[in-house]
């Protein structure tokens, strides 16, 4: 198969929370978008939400043709683990929770602290439900991203950004997608967004307001996807990676393991498509920089951001006072 007609070769993506314009091209029915400077990286666009590529040899001299790309990046899906092609692979990981039922998930697989949060949640009075994907849901997420100028101690991509950005943001795969919202006194304080795709669920958001931490909304959150997910026969409820590049164990890391969250690892297939991309390879430029740092140095950078923009937020916040 060739190159698919499409209006534009240039497509709008969410790097770090801004829309920006990048090259890309539809190739086999896959969305293939081109980022990077002076090594070019070519993946599918919203590749978390793709049901992954199946015949990479079109795609491959496809890019080759066109020359966009110096390197082709994809991961295999889940549930296949075990290496499908004969492409240079490293091992990526996923937290992923398997999911036989919302019985076996409540009593084998979660936690004893974990169980104790999602029946705090519901005696604080927090209700969590499927939800239309209305302007009342949008506005109640822009008070959940205004509360904080920071979250996990750096900058909130989405703080103050406008109703109908927001509602842009939530656009993309809306046919496949199921909204659910906590709410304590009619009040959304948490809610999360998931995107099926054949016996998978991603969540691509899942986030509450912090001035009711203590009422335990993201457990109930995370209750309420797992008793949706078995109701529709998902085998596989994601969230995010496992691990972070070189990052140590974080608070985040040990939610996902009291909620019965464990480690799967899949290829990462790294296909050279210019000598360029040959060599880069081969010196492994396609890593971010901050991943060749080691786990001490990393956690401390991470530890010292942290203080950095409490300290800028506070001073900018009591000078507007």
């Amino acid at each position: 198969m060739g190159v698919t007609a499409m209006s534009s070769d240039r497509k709008e993506i969410n790097v770090k929370g801004k829309r920006v314009a990048v090259d890309s091209i539809v190739i086999d029915g896959k969305p293939i978008v081109v980022t990077g400077n002076l090594l070019k990286i070519a993946r599918i666009k919203d590749e978390l939400c793709d049901d992954g590529i199946h015949n990479p040899e079109n795609i491959i001299n496809e890019l080759k043709k066109i020359k966009r790309a110096d390197i082709l990046t994809f991961d295999q899906k889940l549930p296949e683990s075990e290496p499908k092609f004969k492409y240079y692979f490293e091992w990526d990981n996923f937290a992923v929770l398997q999911i036989k039922s919302f019985e076996y998930w409540w009593k084998i697989q979660i936690h004893n602290e974990a169980r104790r949060m999602v029946r705090k949640a519901e005696k604080n009075g927090v209700v969590v439900k499927v939800v239309p994907f209305t302007d009342e849901l949008v506005a109640g997420i822009k008070g959940i991203y205004d509360e904080s100028p920071m979250r996990q101690g750096k900058p909130f991509w989405h703080y103050k950004k406008d109703l109908n950005a927001i509602k842009e943001d939530n656009l993309p795969f809306l046919e496949r997608s199921e909204f659910i919202g906590a709410y304590c006194d009619g009040e959304l304080i948490g809610f999360e967004k998931i995107i099926y795709t054949g016996s998978r669920a991603d969540p691509t958001q899942l986030i509450s307001k912090i001035k009711d931490r203590d009422k335990s909304p993201t457990n109930a959150l995370v209750a309420k996807s797992i008793e949706v997910c078995a109701q529709k026969g998902i085998s596989y409820l994601t969230y995010g990676n496992y691990y972070y590049g070189n990052k140590q164990a974080d608070s985040l890391l040990e939610f996902k393991k009291r909620n019965g969250f464990e480690k799967m690892e899949v290829p990462r297939y790294y296909i050279p498509l210019t000598a360029k991309g040959g060599i880069a390879l081969r010196l492994r430029l396609y890593r971010k920089p901050v991943e060749l740092l080691p786990s001490f140095l990393l956690n401390n950078l991470l530890k010292a951001r942290a203080k950095f923009y409490s300290v800028k937020y506070s001073r900018d916040y009591n000078a507007f006072q």
